[in-house]
């Protein structure tokens, strides 16, 4: 049997989700045990242009959300971004699995010839199925969820390697 796209996008994305969620639930653990507000965590950034701890989380959900609805041929739904503490952020991640485990594998089969355009201002993106996936979804996601690993290590969070890849 070969590798599907799949088993190299489903699977995946909810993995690191749940990484990420665990990730959270240290950061949240952290603000309690070292007595300071959680929000000092949801805010924080590692550089003035670039976006909060509570952004990095809605886009890694938005990108791996809207990413298998467009591989399946489906509509994602839509979250609001208002997320603005932990308990919200962990709600948003267990929505976006379980959408993501609402996508059967027969979902995916002709994605490899579907083509997917992402429209931006002034511009357009044109993917094949596994180009989308191993050249934008799958690069963006490990992006966002690197970064919001970044953040919480960067203020103190005790995480690590094992942290980010999970069990």
């Amino acid at each position: 049997m070969a590798f599907t796209l799949y088993q190299a996008s489903l699977p995946v994305f909810i993995a690191t989700l749940r990484n990420l969620g665990a990730l959270l639930e240290k950061g949240a653990a952290d603000a309690d045990a070292r007595k300071y507000a959680p929000e000092v965590l949801i805010e924080a950034r590692l550089a003035p242009d670039m976006h909060k701890l509570s952004r990095q989380v809605q886009i890694a959900s938005d990108m791996v959300k809207n990413g298998a609805a467009r591989l399946a041929g489906i509509e994602a739904p839509s979250f609001a971004d208002t997320e603005s503490n932990f308990a919200e952020l962990q709600a948003r991640i267990d929505r976006t699995i379980a959408f993501l485990e609402t996508i059967r594998e027969n979902q995916l089969e002709g994605a490899e010839t579907r083509e997917i355009v992402l429209k931006f201002p002034g511009r357009e993106m044109r993917f094949s199925g596994p180009d989308y996936l191993t050249r934008f979804v799958l690069p963006n996601l490990y992006f966002h969820v690197t970064t919001a690993y970044n953040i919480l290590r960067h203020n103190g969070v005790a995480i690590g390697k094992r942290d980010f890849m999970g069990a």
